[in-house]
Order: structure tokens, then sequence, then C-alpha cells
């Protein structure tokens, strides 16, 4: 079986998410998520409109997503890839480079986003609206 992994906070759920997350699973076999907590988006500065179990539930409703976990820190990805055994980290490609030093652990692959949507172009349009 071919593990693939990819994190997130993956806020206000939208198209660009659910094409990342059926490409990462067309990789292999079981994709697992692992889903920024609130308290870690803090670390990140970032404040999401729904709190981590909204997130969580929606993630677990989507059919490409076998597993959804916390991702509490920068430092756990080597460790969550050994112990789920993961085969390939899958990210988005704004993250390109950054995560080359997980390439030891497993392979790493940078996808295409999706272009027109974000979760920042949504809350920039629902703040022009108001």
């Amino acid at each position: 079986m071919k593990k693939i992994i990819t994190y997130g906070t993956f806020d206000l759920l939208h198209w660009g998410h659910i094409l990342l997350l059926q490409r990462a699973k067309n990789l292999g076999d079981y994709l697992i998520v692992a889903l920024s907590t609130d308290e870690f988006n803090l670390v990140k500065q970032k404040v999401s409109f729904f709190n981590y179990e909204k997130r969580k539930l929606m993630l677990d409703a989507i059919q490409y997503v076998d597993e959804v976990i916390p991702e509490f820190n920068w430092e756990q990805k080597a460790l969550d890839i050994q112990n789920n055994q993961v085969d390939i980290l899958v990210m988005g490609d704004d993250w390109k480079g950054q995560f080359d030093y997980l390439k030891p652990h497993c392979e790493v692959m940078y996808l295409e986003r999706t272009k027109g949507i974000s979760s920042t172009i949504i809350k920039k349009r629902a703040f022009q609206e108001r």
C-alpha cells in the first residue's frame, strides 16, 4: 500500500482543496491529512474561520481522505512520515522547496495550486461585499 500525507489548515474549504486532495489520493492508496490545530495556527499567526473540530469534520467527509491527524508544530513532519510509513509528502507548489529536507524519509512532491481560488480570495471577496 502506498501512503500519501499532506498538511494544511483547510479553512473555508473550497474546490481548490478538493482538487488537491483528489490529486494527492491519486498518487497512492491511502491519504493522510495532517490538519493544523487552532493552537498551531496561532503560532503561524493565522486565525481560522472554523475551529479544528469543524475543519476535521469536513475533511473526514471527503471521499479522498482516509485519515485526519492533528498537526501541532513544524517539527513533527519527519515523525509523522516515519510513524505512518508514508511514501509521498504532497504540498501545494506555493511551498516549493520548503520541505525538501524530508526527501531522505519519503518522496516530496509539490502540486500546482488551483488557479483563481484560495481561502484568502474568499475572505477578501466576503469583506468587499459588506
